[in-house]
């Protein structure tokens, strides 16, 4: 009989230098996905003086990006099956790069060119879990993606004022030198292109002791049933799907609802404009460390059954404790509603990977969750804002967004149980390779 012989040491090298670069590769991508919309917010008391745009279009602009985010979505999967997921991804970043210099550089193109950057910003979004079902990443490849929304969220917001000191009150250099980024993340993600989600799902794979932590496919998506082998199935009649993009709509509306009104909230409570500011940024900041654990705990099947719904009931009872704190304790309760809207993120960008039968499975979910989910996202400023014009205070809308966390975690509940989603029966082939779930 054959002798098996140990795989190559020089093999082994080459495959963990290219699990590195992906990776890193993967961390820039993600962090460039959220300062083309937090440096506008953050400057958007300058920009009529700065750029000339009417004061009644700046609802527009806050509006815009999320906008394209609906409406690009589908974008991503169709340019991954004609250029690869690792080359789309880069053509995104660089339109996303041009965006970010027109936008301020060719007068009146400020509100186009801000579409073109959250339409660019969905277009990789959407590509993200495919890379890392393809790559088989365990859950920490996952939080690495989504604590660096979060970091990239923080950056734009917390720098483009010193940015815009430091080059002598440029206001147009501090938002563009963000294009900068965006092309070194172009040029990761291309270098690493070839690793980074082949059509076939046999990307390169994650590092040895990240395998060896994953279960089956079938035993991590199914978590109550078999994943089905009947890959023809459209999306649209899956309920796994519809509860996952769901659970992604509601959490990204929570998170719309509340960013947009609770530095004006925090004020009315007396707080001072700066320390509602700093309130505002530091929500972003507590979240961080979850948004990177939870896509890791929702590896573990028996954590994942209680955490999908489990955070929803937690987000309510935060957002009802934000609304009754006094101003003594609103960091505390800031910061816990940051915790949990964050893991919340996280969780909903692992149930893509967890729940999807393959690549090509995850990438045409990870387009419908975020498609629709961001559709859905734009309408939580909207109501929030109405329910307090309407009543002339906040309790009606902190009631209204914690019934809404009730809906979320409800969407957890059935996300989590049914069929993994399914859209190419030759993902069925795969069925007992390691999942894309880190223990």
């Amino acid at each position: 009989m054959g002798q098996a012989h140990p795989p190559r040491r020089g093999t082994s090298a080459s495959a963990a230098r290219k699990t590195a670069w992906l990776l890193v590769a993967l961390a820039l991508v993600s962090i460039n996905l959220r300062p083309a919309i937090t440096t506008i917010a953050g400057t958007m008391g300058q920009l009529q003086a700065g750029f000339g745009l009417d004061a009644h279009l700046l609802p527009l602009l806050g509006a815009l990006p999320v906008l394209a985010f609906g409406v690009s979505a589908p974008c991503g999967p169709w340019l991954a099956r004609r250029l690869g997921t690792g080359r789309a991804v880069a053509a995104a970043l660089l339109v996303l790069a041009a965006a970010l210099l027109v936008r301020v550089l060719v007068p009146g193109l400020l509100l186009p060119g801000t579409f073109l950057a959250g339409a660019s910003i969905m277009t990789a979004s959407v590509l993200v879990p495919q890379i890392v079902k393809a790559n088989r990443g365990t859950g920490w490849w996952t939080g690495l993606c989504t604590m660096g929304f979060g970091l990239g969220a923080a950056l734009g917001a917390g720098l483009v004022q010193p940015l815009q000191q430091a080059l002598g009150g440029n206001l147009a250099g501090a938002l563009a030198v963000w294009a900068v980024p965006a092309l070194l993340g172009a040029a990761l993600i291309q270098r690493a292109g070839h690793t980074a989600g082949r059509p076939d799902g046999t990307g390169g794979a994650a590092s040895g002791a990240g395998l060896q932590e994953t279960t089956t496919l079938q035993e991590t998506t199914t978590a109550g049933g078999a994943t089905s082998e009947r890959g023809t199935i459209p999306l649209r009649k899956q309920p796994t799907a519809w509860a996952v993009t769901a659970f992604f709509g509601l959490q990204a509306m929570l998170y719309f609802a509340v960013t947009s009104w609770l530095a004006v909230f925090l004020v009315s409570k007396g707080q001072t404009a700066a320390d509602a500011a700093g309130l505002l940024a530091w929500i972003s900041v507590a979240g961080l460390p979850a948004s990177l654990l939870a896509p890791v705990l929702a590896g573990r099947r028996a954590v994942l059954k209680v955490m999908a719904p489990g955070l929803g009931l937690l987000v309510a009872a935060a957002l009802i404790g934000v609304l009754t704190a006094p101003v003594a304790l609103q960091f505390l309760m800031v910061g816990l509603l940051g915790i949990v809207q964050s893991a919340g993120f996280g969780l909903g960008m692992a149930l893509v990977v967890i729940r999807s039968a393959g690549p090509e499975s995850a990438g045409s979910l990870s387009a419908m969750s975020q498609g629709l989910g961001f559709a859905l996202a734009s309408l939580g400023p909207l109501g929030a804002g109405f329910l307090h014009e309407w009543s002339g205070g906040w309790d009606a809308s902190f009631w209204a967004l914690a019934a809404e966390a009730v809906l979320l975690a409800v969407a957890g509940f059935l996300a989590v149980r049914g069929r993994a989603v399914s859209v190419a029966a030759a993902e069925a082939e795969h069925l007992g390779e390691p999942a894309a779930v880190g223990r």
